[in-house]
């Protein structure tokens, strides 16, 4: 087994197509280990990773975020949380990973979220004195919050893997996801007060009340996600669906920012990355099939509780197995492998499924964050047109931050499932 993993990571390293570093190592094993297996069988598995109806979910919220990244709603939202908050001590920072957080409740895509948001606010952090490694870094952090929060793809897949309730996870991910907005904005208000940044002029009622007007039909897309999932009126890829149908409605009929003539460039873009998304999926479900079949995990299951580890230990080491492969490769494979090998063994020391999911999708949104290849390092390097050290700059204060909540998260995973005294249990599949 640990040459096969070091083959994954040579091919890695050689810069060869994702695709082929899954597919080559999970061929091995089976000729090597299962030689009586009909390749068939291999090439069947293929496809029918990503025939689930629940993974329909994932292009159309995709979709849905790129129509409103073609349109007016982060702008909007933008407008309505610096009018509300901008005012205040370290407000453009504070403003930043407001509006991330909530875009991140409207498209659930943290690359969507600094191509939608990072522009215009950097432009404003500038103006008020903000060093431009400072703003990159809140921007690049703050936009992986979109991870945490519904409508999560990472969340997605993983329920999907496990028979979790996605409606459980998109609730048990709010309380994280606020969790690193609220050590974000704090230390937005003390590192302001020791830069002495100035801060910005406070908007009068009416004009928060103007702004407001404007976008509070934005916030009508965590309400038809969570509230009707949760409700029991449609499912996670009905959700999906009707996410679409409202940003159409929303930013081509009322906002009138998106033209009936885009929706195909739109579409067309959105196919391109679904097919890419959805490559790796299937690639990373042949290989999760072949170690299973191998009784991989069932073997490491049997060994590690066999030394009797505390709850802790597994979700410690768990944890970290899972950020180190989300450092290096795209969360959706690194959960695609690593899910059925540790969720036996979490399952086995009763650690709750949502919360061994909430741990997993922590763990990708550091890895997006974490150098050496962060996608949204990668990502805001693109569009702020900054060589990668300097994007890298300013992350470290938010990365220890996200690190700290991470670290409390593993140790009290009960946190994570506060949600159940809320709202009880989902209704969502």
């Amino acid at each position: 087994m640990w040459y096969m993993i070091a083959i994954l990571f040579i091919l890695l390293f050689l810069n060869f197509p994702m695709m082929i570093v899954l597919i080559v190592p999970a061929l091995l094993m089976m000729l090597i280990y299962a030689p009586n297996l009909d390749l068939v069988m291999f090439s069947q598995q293929l496809s029918s990773s990503i025939e689930s109806y629940v993974l329909l979910a994932i292009p159309m919220f995709i979709f849905a975020a790129d129509i409103m990244v073609e349109g007016r709603t982060a702008k909007r939202l933008l407008d309505f949380v610096n009018d509300l908050i901008g005012h205040v001590r370290g407000g453009t920072g504070i403003v930043a990973a407001a509006t991330s957080t909530i875009f991140g409740s409207v498209s659930g895509s943290a690359q969507a979220t600094i191509a939608a948001i990072g522009r215009p606010i950097r432009e404003r952090a500038l103006q008020y004195g903000y060093s431009d490694s400072h703003i990159i870094g809140n921007i690049v952090n703050s936009a992986g919050i979109a991870i945490l929060i519904p409508p999560s793809i990472v969340m997605i897949y993983y329920g999907m893997l496990t028979g979790t309730s996605i409606g459980d996870l998109f609730v048990a991910g709010i309380i994280p996801g606020l969790m690193v907005f609220a050590g974000f904005s704090i230390w937005e208000y003390f590192i302001a007060i020791k830069k002495d940044i100035p801060v910005e002029p406070k908007a009068t009622w009416g004009q928060r009340w103007k702004s407001f007007r404007k976008a509070i039909l934005t916030f009508g897309f965590p309400v038809l996600i969570l509230g009707g999932i949760y409700s029991g009126m449609f499912s996670p890829t009905e959700a999906a669906a009707f996410s679409v149908l409202y940003a159409f409605l929303l930013e081509v009929v009322i906002y009138r920012s998106v033209k009936l003539r885009d929706i195909y460039r739109i579409a067309v873009s959105t196919g391109v990355v679904t097919s890419i998304v959805f490559i790796l999926l299937a690639a990373g479900g042949a290989f999760s099939w072949i170690i299973s079949y191998l009784r991989i995990p069932q073997a490491l299951t049997e060994t590690v509780l066999s030394s009797n580890p505390s709850q802790l230990e597994i979700l410690l080491i768990m944890s970290l197995f899972f950020l180190v492969s989300c450092m290096f490769v795209d969360s959706l494979v690194a959960i695609a492998i690593l899910t059925p090998i540790f969720f036996p063994i979490a399952s086995a020391a009763d650690v709750h499924p949502v919360a061994v999911g909430i741990l997993i999708t922590m763990q990708a949104t550091l890895g997006t964050v974490t150098p050496p290849f962060g996608v949204n390092i990668f990502t805001a390097s693109a569009i702020f047109k900054k060589p990668y050290l300097d994007v890298v700059k300013g992350i470290v204060p938010y990365i220890i931050i996200f690190i700290a909540i991470n670290a409390l998260l593993i140790v009290y995973p009960e946190i994570i499932m506060v949600y159940q005294n809320i709202f009880g249990t989902s209704k969502g599949g």
